[in-house]
This record gives structure tokens, C-alpha cells and sequence, in this order.
């Protein structure tokens, strides 16, 4: 097929036909040099690239390749190949967006933009329009911008891995890749040919040289110095000349039959055109194409295959990201495992972190979506769950326990062990979400919860210690709080009415306004007015008196340490205090309720309101709960915890990603690790999805920890935290241990920093098989639920195959999936892959997830159905206070709030010394309290101690450092 094209560069008498050439139409002048049509050329390549971008969005919905380009000043010339880019990226159906600055902007500001769409992970192409403004450095301004979006291909990294023989670019230049595709497409060979590029420029001379050479051409690279440049030029097969000089290469210097590609653009005076000038290249062409086989025109030549090539890079750099955005491939670290097995803080400090920056970006973060805490501790920002909503959540498995000894059953390590397994050596996508452990059980008798043995979080010192500050800010914000109570008492025990209103709303040059904290409480008398000088004396007395009764305060200080004797103190004792004494004490920091509140916000926001309502205490007449909106400091404590509410990025010892996020307690509160937490790693191990719903690759995991025993951790995981995050979880993990069933079956009682009975270190089957009656319990309790169960047998060295055997035919008849003997404590990752294997199937299952009271019932019959269903009691007894409570809670609209139960986790009934599978027997409820904030209700079992203390020996004998290396040791 021929088509006729008119060169408007050719003399009017011109006569032309067009040979076709491979797939491309050329155009062949008689006597004259076959012209390579680069504007056909490209407008094909164009029109590939579009089909390619429809076909992709096919499978993968969320495919748009974005190029971003920066424009300084408004030189004309600038605008005109802008809007070249601009029309091309809209006909080929890629998203374009422009940023014009201002010419006078200075080079950090223009850093700045461009580092922030570096950040931003919907542009896949970045570019700055050149020349820049004389006052910019425009090397500084090309090193600034990501390797990875560079489609110019102008960085240092890809023009340095250009020039290395065995490296590979992430992008060719464009003019440059634009000519060799020109060569590509009229069918010439390149290798074997001699090749002379005249011209050393960074852009096109440098690279062509180069790219000639990896296509095994000779190339001679000159420039306006260089010596006999005729005679050398005349040695070409193929010539490219960039030298920047009009018509500077003539035709006696060419080779007949070359190949010449001229890559200048340059205007010269002609007053026969409209516009006084008209384009030519930098080779002479009414001469060079007499000579040449074949010659690119200008315009028309390698101009438009340089737009088509940065189509195609972006096009290469959105494919490159979404396959890294589809596999986020996490490295893992090798562990060097050492028999017998050192102290946790020994194996902890003998691994060498991977850079928390390097594990962000595996997991496929933006800079801007996670702020370091030094270089093995970062915090996730949330609105990164916006960013990935269309991505389907990985799977979810709660991993929860038997009835455990003081001990402990090693939940913590067995999380870290899955994780391990899972990530490094199942190849799956996976996150660990725990605990942030309190510095009171660390310096006291439990020691540390980073997992143990070769299944830990590391650096294990800094976990288990300040971490991030989330803590000090819960307890900043609790104190705070508690501050904010007997001021207010003090106050408005001082003062009339008249003196409060002026000190609350003072006159601030003649003028008084409400801060929007004191508009809540006016709403919540139904007074509808926001100028303070409209308040009658009566609802001024509504506004200032909280009237709080000193008796009912349910409000503690904490402390984030050990300390028995703050339990029950007297404030108020100072004379300045006016004789204003009560009694009050102190809770241990992560008992407080802003820690619970925590946990349970599902944004700042949420945050925000949960804080506001907690309830500290009521009016002296009884009908009104004051809140901390009240109180007017419900905001404070929103700032003192806005970056507490953000999850902690730690990684395991094998390199496998970890957050560590928020520590309610497990008995007063839900016990388990922040919401926030969960809903990022679920997303951040999901599955992209096709536009069909399919998903693309596989699923990934997340292993969540429930604090204490499955009476406690799991079914408020499911019954309070499941509610408010509307998570669906996938999967049980329920871990045992052949020296706690031995326990529950009547064996000696178990004690930290006692030895162990021999009981425990010989194969006892009868006493073993007793104890698993408690097993099976919390097997058909989390049946109840409607997931799959998994048994992880915690095994230590003791353990007999016999004693292993029986815990799994035990297990399996009671409706597990599996009960896995696990010993990542001693191998890491390598010790739980068969349990990890189990995991798999078992999230393979069918479930059906489902709550165990609908949160409609009377607040009676929620705690009894949770003491029937889960503790296996025959009922429950309401003490007098329990009754006014239940009475209290019903008038004011708190029956629709799901029950966090507080007792004892050292057995199913309310009853520590009752161990095993109890019976017959009654739970008593003495109390029931409010948590408004966190949003749930907690009657209480028995006595619940909220502030540890500690024992004879602490643990913080053992922890010290050396002041040399700054090492630290002791922490178990």
C-alpha cells in the first residue's frame, strides 16, 4: 500500500513516490535518501501503547499510567512541548498532570514538589521540563528525582548504569531509545556496522554512543573539536548527528548509501514562511540526502519518536510498579542459630536489623506514608487504608490460647514463629500485629513480650521498652485528665457562679466566645446558642457546675511501673488545697482507658469522639455522667495521643514485617493489639483485584495475638473488637503447651521463678489427657464462632512423641483442623512451617463467622450467655452495686455496648484455683463499670488488681548496660 505525504521542507517541484519499508511507510525521492517518517513511526508506536493500556486495564482494573511533568516559567517553547506530551499521554490513555511554577521559585521549593510526587504512588513518570531558570542547578534538580520515575532517564543511576557493559536501566533516554528504535523499524542492522555520533551531550550524544555499542556496533563519538571531523564522519554506516549547529554536516562528508539521523532542531531566518523562520536539522539536507540511503527530516524525524518513547516509559514504569505493588517480595534475614539455645537479649542483639526504610518500601510504602524512628522503628500513617480500599484484605488469623499457667503459654512466640514460617520460608505475604508490652511486667516478673528464643521482635530492647512513646502519651493523657478532675472540683468549690463564667469565657477585649469543646456541653442541655453574653443565669449555672460527687470518681492516675503502694492514696493534703482530701490510687498505664480507646479508634477522628466521651464520674444528684468533653479537655488528650494512634513497623528476626500497636489490658480491657494495626496489614498483605473481582496472586496473612486464655483475649476479639472494625477473621490458632494440660489435669501448681515439678519434665499420658478436657473446651468455644481451629503445640524438649500424639488425636475429635507440634522457639521460622502449613488449609476452610449474643440483649443476659457459652458456668449472681449498675446503664442508653468481662485468666470460672474444665458452679458479679470511650461495659468477677506489684526478686536485677557499647542485657 502507498501513501503520498507532503514534505513542506521540499522544494515545490519536487517529484516523490513512497517505498513501503518492513511495517512502515517510507518515503523515497528520486536520486535522493529514503526518508524515515519518525511522525508515522511514532503515531504507531502511539497507537500500540493505547491497545496495550486497554488490554492491562482488562485484567488489572486499577492500571493508570500517570506522568507527571514540572514546568518552570513560561518560556514558549517549554509550553509548546508540554502540550506536545500532553495531547500525546491523552490520545494514547495516559493520565497527565501539569505543574506550572512560578520562574522566580527557588530550587528547595522546586525540590520539595518534586520529592512530594516522588511520595506519591499514583505517578509512575516524573519529569522536569528543561532549561530551567539560570538561578536553579539543574543537576541538583534531575538527582532529586526518583530513579524509578525518571522516564527522561536523565538520573545519575540510569545514565551511570547505562555505561556499565553488565548493568541494566531502569529507563533509556528517550531521544536516544526513540533512535533506536527508528533503526529497529526500517529493517537495519546494526551490529557489525561502524557507527560515528557527533555530538557528547548527557541526552543524546553519551547515550547513543553507548546504546550503538551494547547493539555490538563501532562507534566513534566526536564533537565540534575533534580533529578531520569530515574524514571521520565519512567512515559512517551510521551517522547521528546532535552537535547543535544548523546545517552543520554536509553532504561531501557523508558516506553514500549512510544512514543519517539528525537530531537538531534549529531556527533559521526565511521570509518566504508565514513566520519568518523555518526548522532545519543540523545536517545540511538538501546535500545529505543526494549522498545518504536513508535520512530522518526535521521536523518530523526523531521529535516525535522522543514523545512516543516517553509514552513508553511511563508505560514500562506503571507495569514495574504495579508488579511490585502485585508480589511486594519482603526479603528475609538469615537467623544463625546457636544449641543450646542463649538468652532472648543475647539471640536479639547477635541479629542485625534490616533498614525499617528498606522493609517500608518492600512492603510497597510511600515515603510520606510512615515517619522513622530511627533506623529500626517506624510509625504507619492510617490514610494509607484510602489509598489501598480497592485492595481485598489478606486473611486474618487470631491466635489465642489454652488456659495458661503464670507462665504463660508462649502466645507471643508462637505469633512471631507463624509469621516466620509464613514469610521466610513459605514464601507467603504476611504481618505479625502484637502487643506493645507495659514496662511493669518488663522490670517485674514476667519479663519482656517480644516472643522468645529465635521467634522474637527485634530490636528486642527497644520493643520492649519506650518504643515510640505511645505509652508516656496514653499516660500523659490520663494524668492530664485526672488533673483536669480535682481542678474543676477545687473550682467550683471556691467559686460562684458569676467568678467560674468569667474565668471560663474571660472578656478578651471586650469580647467573649465559647471554645467548641464548651458548645458540646451546652448542646447536651439542649441550649442552642453560641454568643456567652445570652446565657441566663440558669444555664450559666447548667454550664459551669459539673456538681461532680468525689464519690463516684472512677478516674485513676497511672503510672507505666510496678508499684503496689500507689494503689490507694490521699491527694489534696497541701494547705493550698484548702483541706480539699479524697481518697483515690493509681492504675498501671496500659489499664487505662485511653490506651483501650486506642485500640478500638478506627480513625483520628474516632479517636477524637471516643476520648471526648469518656465518662470519669457522675453529678451529685445522680442523673448526669460527666465526661471529658465536660471536664473540656477532650481535645487536649486528642493531641497528646495524635501520634500514639498511628502503628508502630518493627520487624522479626527474620526480617518479617511487625506492628506493635497499642496494649489494653486483657482482663479490664479487650487485651488485644490496635484495630488500626490490623486493617493496615490487611491491606498491606492483600490481593489486587481484576475488574471481574479475581484476585491477582496469592493471598497474603496477617497473625493477630489475643491476650491471655480464649475465654478472655478471643471472645473479646470477636465480640467487642470484630464489632467495631467489622473484621472477619479466617482462622484460630489456639496454642498449648504439654506441661500447662498437665497442670489442668491435676498436676502441681506452676510458679514463676520456682523450678518445675518433675512432673512436668516426665511422660505422664493420664495426667495429660485429663488436662485436655480444657483443651477441648476452648476448641468448641471457638467452634461457637464458626471458624476453623488450628492447634499450635508450644513444644519444649521434654515432650514425648507419645505425650504429642495424644494432644492431636484429642484435637481432631473435637473439631480442630490440626494440632501441630511447633519448636520455633529453638529453630525460628524453620520450627513452624508445618504449622504454618496447617494454617493455610485451615484459612481454606469454610467459615462462617458469627457473634455469640446479638448486641440487642439486656446487659444481664450478655454477661450470662458469656459465662454459660464460654466459661461453661451454670449462671450468674448479681451483687446489690452489680443490680444498681445494670439499673444505672439501662436509663442512660448504654445496653447496646458489647461486655468485656474482668476476671481471673488463670481459669475458665471466675476462680483462679479452679483449674481444668470446672462445673457446677454460679459466677458472681460485684460490680459493673463504664468504659463509654472505648466503648464497651465490664462487670467484674472478683478482684482485679490494675496495678502490679512487684515481687521479691524483679527482673530489673538482671538488666543493665554496658557503658562502653551501650549494649543492653538482662531482659528475658
Amino acid at each position: 500500500m502507498y501513501t503520498t505525504y507532503k514534505l513542506p521542507f521540499l522544494l515545490k517541484n519536487s517529484s516523490y513516490h513512497v517505498l513501503k519499508t518492513k511495517r512502515y511507510s517510507t518515503i523515497n525521492l528520486i536520486n535522493m535518501a529514503t526518508i524515515i517518517d519518525g511522525k508515522n513511526i511514532a503515531k504507531t508506536i502511539r497507537d500500540q501503547i493505547r491497545e496495550d493500556i486497554i488490554q492491562f486495564k482488562k485484567k488489572y482494573s486499577g492500571f493508570k499510567p500517570h506522568l507527571s511533568i514540572i514546568q518552570v516559567g513560561s518560556r514558549e517553547d517549554s509550553a509548546v512541548y508540554v502540550r506536545q506530551k500532553e495531547r500525546a499521554c491523552k490520545e494514547a490513555g495516559i493520565e497527565f498532570s501539569l505543574q506550572k511554577k512560578d520562574e522566580f521559585i527557588t530550587e528547595q521549593e522546586l525540590i520539595k514538589s518534586i520529592r512530594d510526587l516522588n511520595d506519591d504512588l499514583s505517578t509512575h513518570g516524573l519529569l522536569v521540563q528543561l532549561p530551567l531558570p539560570k538561578h536553579i542547578n539543574e543537576s541538583r534538580v534531575t538527582e532529586n528525582i526518583d530513579p524509578k520515575k525518571d522516564v527522561d532517564g536523565f538520573h545519575p543511576n540510569n545514565i551511570g548504569n547505562l555505561s556499565k557493559r553488565n548493568s541494566d536501566t531502569l529507563f533509556l533516554p528517550c531521544t536516544p531509545k526513540g533512535i533506536l528504535e527508528l533503526l529497529k523499524q526500517i529493517g537495519i542492522e546494526i551490529s557489525g556496522k561502524r557507527a560515528v555520533v557527533v555530538g557528547r551531550s548527557d541526552i543524546v550524544g553519551f547515550p547513543v554512543f553507548t546504546l550503538l555499542s551494547r547493539n555490538d556496533a563501532t562507534v566513534t563519538l566526536c564533537h565540534s573539536k575533534t580533529r578531520n571531523l569530515p574524514e571521520i564522519i565519512k567512515t559512517a554506516d551510521i551517522l547521528v548527528v546532535a552537535i547543535g549547529k544548523a546545517e552543520y554536516v554536509k553532504g561531501d562528508w557523508i558516506k553514500p548509501g549512510a544512514i543519517v539521523i539528525d537530531v537538531g532542531t534549529n531556527s533559521i531566518e526565511d521570509s518566504t514562511k508565514k513566520s519568518g523562520i523555518r526548522w532545519v536539522g543540523d545536517v545540511e539536507f538538501s546535500t545529505a540526502s543526494k549522498v545518504a540511503s536513508h535520512i530522518t527530516p526535521v521536523p518530523g524525524g526523531v521529535g516525535p519518536m522522543t514523545v512516543a518513547m516517553l509514552l513508553q516509559n511511563t508505560v514500562e514504569s506503571a507495569k514495574r510498579f504495579l508488579k511490585e505493588n502485585i508480589e511486594r517480595k519482603v526479603s528475609p534475614l538469615h537467623l544463625k542459630r546457636l544449641d543450646p539455645v542463649p538468652s532472648d537479649i543475647d539471640i536479639a542483639m547477635s541479629q542485625t536489623p534490616k533498614s525499617i526504610k528498606l522493609l517500608a518500601q518492600e512492603l510497597g510504602l510511600a515515603l510520606n506514608e510512615y515517619e522513622l524512628y530511627g533506623n529500626t522503628k517506624a510509625k504507619v500513617n492510617f490514610p494509607v487504608l484510602e489509598r489501598l480500599k480497592s485492595r481485598k484484605n489478606g486473611k486474618c488469623i487470631v491466635v489465642t490460647g489454652i488456659t495458661p499457667t503464670p507462665l504463660g503459654e508462649g502466645k507471643s512466640t508462637t505469633v512471631i514463629g507463624i509469621t516466620q514460617a509464613l514469610g521466610s520460608h513459605l514464601n507467603k505475604r504476611v504481618f505479625a500485629c502484637v502487643r506493645q508490652p507495659s514496662q511493669g511486667p518488663t522490670f517485674g516478673i514476667k519479663g519482656g513480650a517480644a516472643g522468645g528464643g529465635y521467634s522474637q521482635v527485634i530490636p528486642m530492647d527497644e520493643f520492649n521498652l519506650h518504643l515510640t512513646g505511645d505509652i508516656h502519651a496514653v499516660t500523659a493523657a490520663n494524668n492530664l485528665l485526672a488533673a483536669a478532675i480535682d481542678a474543676r472540683i477545687f473550682h467550683e468549690n471556691t467559686q460562684t457562679d458569676t467568678a467560674l463564667f468569667n474565668r471560663l469565657c474571660p472578656s478578651i477585649k471586650g469580647v467573649r466566645n465559647f471554645s467548641p469543646v464548651m458548645l458540646k456541653r451546652l448542646k447536651k442541655f439542649g441550649i442552642d446558642k453560641n454568643n456567652p453574653e445570652d446565657l441566663t443565669s440558669e444555664e450559666i449555672n447548667k454550664f459551669v457546675r459539673l456538681d461532680i460527687n468525689p464519690n463516684s470518681i472512677t478516674w485513676n492516675r497511672v503510672i507505666d511501673t510496678n508499684d503496689r503502694f500507689l494503689r490507694r492514696i490521699t491527694i489534696g493534703q497541701n494547705e493550698t488545697e484548702k483541706g480539699q482530701t479524697r481518697q483515690t490510687g493509681f492504675d498501671i498505664s496500659v489499664a487505662s482507658e485511653c490506651m483501650a480507646v486506642l485500640a478500638l479508634s478506627t480513625s483520628l477522628a474516632d479517636m477524637r469522639e471516643r476520648l471526648g466521651r469518656m465518662v470519669v464520674a457522675t453529678n451529685k444528684g445522680g442523673n448526669e455522667l460527666i465526661t471529658a468533653d465536660d471536664l473540656g479537655v477532650g481535645g487536649a488528650l486528642t493531641v497528646l495521643m495524635k501520634d500514639s494512634i498511628r502503628p508502630n513497623l518493627m520487624q522479626t528476626l527474620e526480617g518479617n514485617p511487625v506492628f506493635v500497636h497499642a496494649g489494653p489490658f486483657a482482663n479490664i480491657a479487650h487485651g488485644n493489639s490496635s484495630i488500626l494495626a490490623d486493617k493496615i496489614a490487611l491491606k498491606l498483605v492483600g490481593s489486587e483485584c481484576d475488574e471481574k473481582g479475581n484476585l491477582i496472586g496469592e493471598e497474603g496473612y496477617v497473625v493477630t495475638e489475643a491476650g491471655f486464655g480464649a475465654d478472655i483475649g478471643m471472645e473479646k476479639f470477636f465480640n467487642i473488637k470484630c464489632r467495631t472494625s467489622e473484621l472477619v477473621p479466617d482462622a484460630v490458632v489456639l496454642v498449648a503447651t504439654v506441661r500447662a494440660l498437665k497442670m489442668h489435669g491435676g498436676g502441681p501448681s506452676v510458679m514463676p521463678g520456682k523450678p518445675l515439678h518433675e512432673t512436668y519434665l516426665k511422660e505422664n499420658l493420664e495426667l495429660l489427657e485429663k488436662g485436655c478436657d480444657n483443651l477441648v473446651k476452648h476448641i468448641e468455644n471457638a467452634r461457637k464462632y464458626g471458624l476453623p481451629v488450628v492447634v499450635a503445640i508450644n513444644q519444649f524438649t521434654t515432650d514425648t512423641e507419645a505425650e504429642l500424639s495424644l494432644i492431636r488425636k484429642i484435637s481432631t475429635e473435637a473439631g480442630a483442623i490440626d494440632a501441630v507440634p511447633a519448636t520455633h522457639w529453638a529453630l525460628g521460622g524453620a520450627g513452624a512451617i508445618e504449622l504454618g502449613k496447617a494454617i493455610i488449609k485451615a484459612t481454606n476452610e469454610k467459615q462462617e463467622f458469627k457473634f455469640l449474643y446479638d448486641i440487642e440483649k439486656s446487659i444481664v443476659e450478655k454477661i450470662e450467655i458469656i459465662a454459660k457459652e464460654m466459661y461453661g458456668a451454670d449462671g450468674i449472681e448479681l451483687s446489690e452495686l452489680a443490680k444498681d449498675k445494670v439499673k444505672l446503664y439501662t436509663q442512660q442508653g448504654f445496653t447496646n455496648l458489647p461486655i468485656c468481662m474482668a476476671k481471673t485468666h488463670l481459669s475458665l470460672s471466675h476462680n483462679p484455683n479452679l483449674k481444668g474444665v470446672p462445673k457446677g458452679f454460679i459466677v458472681p458479679v460485684r460490680d459493673i463499670k463504664a468504659s463509654i470511650g472505648a466503648g464497651f461495659l465490664y462487670p467484674l468477677l472478683g478482684e482485679m488488681q490494675t496495678m502490679p506489684g512487684l515481687p521479691t526478686r524483679p527482673c530489673f536485677f538482671d538488666v543493665d548496660l554496658d557503658p562502653e557499647t551501650g549494649r543492653v542485657y538482662g531482659l528475658f
